[in-house]
């Protein structure tokens, strides 16, 4: 049985294609805009990271099945984005800004590889899609010196404490934003964005107590904390085994420390068997069976599943929770407003760039379109704005 860690990765990692689809509270766009801006910051690298993707999974498995693994999809979608942009601005950072363009970056057989024609092809790769995207930074952040919007450390905070709530726990968090090569300072930069597209729109958003009540009535159910209780255990591969186990337990044996000495399952044998608290649904029913039929601090009997035999402990207990609209209130009227501020963005991104004057050499089609500079949103600026909108969300 591997760590419940490891399990969210491996669960996280095979909703990737549905979190990319969904509409997300922490999307500030609809889905076909975020389909197009994931595409157009990609810039044909969707294979590669797929690949990758496939290869750092784990393909072990455990007693421990789903148990509410969809709740850090969408931010785990904001993260790929994210992960992904900072990957095609690296574009920005090798051009020197001073001659040495010949300069070799490497050597094959004697032939240099220069920085100019490194940099030329990552231009060709994805520097359209990143000038894109830089245009449209810019156009939030005048559109917020505009609004008089000023982002704070607090209201950064806040962003990034409301996207760790779409997680199962901070470890699954911080492991999503490693599998991405991010660090919580890299993804600050795009809650900074995040935050001023909020604060600019925020004050056309109206969010009614019936609202509120009407959103709690109908996901009062997915609100509450099922009955959950914590368990450690012994896992071996032999019934003869168990029973041994079992009668030392029994004898006065430390359940902890035969758990470090005997137990096959290395995610959790380190911790004496512990398993944290999991609610039902999440192991292979004869496990769950065994456990929450336990009293606490009670010692199941030898029980069979895929994995082995085990010898289980409970060690605590939590009662179903159903929380009250008022303590939930202001949760819900954040989500709605969310939701509400992505209905709105799309359509005020495209405003906002209709509005400007815009010069693009990368992109010359563009140009043609519009000799004036007046620059209508190319196909491209607009799936970089569903970008900007996306890396904003969460």
């Amino acid at each position: 049985m591997e760590n419940k860690d490891s399990q969210h990765k491996r669960e996280n990692e095979e909703l990737d294609t549905a979190a990319e689809q969904e509409n997300q509270q922490y999307v500030y766009e609809d889905d076909n805009k975020d389909d197009q801006a994931v595409d157009a910051l990609q810039d044909g690298k969707d294979e590669e990271v797929a690949e990758e993707e496939r290869e750092q999974a784990p393909t072990s498995e455990t007693p421990a099945q789903a148990a509410g693994g969809r709740s850090g999809s969408g931010g785990k979608a904001w993260i790929a984005v994210s992960a992904i942009l900072a990957i095609v601005l690296i574009i920005v950072l090798i051009k020197p800004p001073f001659g040495a363009g010949d300069k070799a970056v490497a050597t094959v057989n004697g032939v240099k590889i220069t920085k100019d024609k490194l940099y030329d092809s990552l231009v060709d790769q994805g520097g359209k899609s990143t000038l894109d995207n830089m245009i449209t930074q810019e156009l939030i952040d005048q559109a917020a010196e505009d609004a008089k919007v000023t982002v704070t450390e607090a209201d950064v905070d806040k962003e990034i404490e409301n996207l760790k709530k779409s997680f199962g726990s901070e470890d699954e968090f911080n492991q999503t934003l490693a599998q991405y090569g991010m660090t919580v300072d890299s993804l600050r930069q795009d809650a900074e964005v995040q935050v001023k597209i909020r604060k600019i729109l925020e004050p056309k958003v109206t969010v009614t107590d019936d609202d509120i009540k009407k959103y709690y009535d109908e996901n009062k159910a997915s609100m509450s904390t099922p009955e959950q209780i914590r368990a450690s255990h012994i896992l071996v591969a032999t019934k003869e085994e168990a029973e041994d186990i079992l009668k030392q337990l029994k004898a006065g044996a430390d359940f902890a420390t035969l758990a470090k000495e005997k137990s096959t399952d290395t995610g959790t044998k380190d911790n004496g068997g512990d398993l944290n608290f999991f609610a039902k649904g999440s192991m292979e029913p004869a496990f769950e069976d065994a456990a929450f039929a336990l009293k606490k601090g009670e010692l199941s009997g030898v029980v069979q599943t895929s994995y082995g035999y085990h010898i289980i402990k409970k060690t605590d207990e939590k009662a179903a929770v159903t929380p009250t609209l008022e303590e939930k209130k202001e949760d819900i009227k954040y989500q709605l407003v969310t939701q509400k501020v992505s209905e709105l963005s799309s359509s005020w991104m495209a405003d906002l760039k209709a509005k400007a004057k815009i010069t693009n050499t990368l992109d010359p089609a563009a140009a043609e379109e519009s000799p004036a500079a007046s620059a209508e949103a190319s196909p491209e600026a607009s799936a970089a704005a569903g970008n900007a909108s996306t890396n904003a969300a969460k």
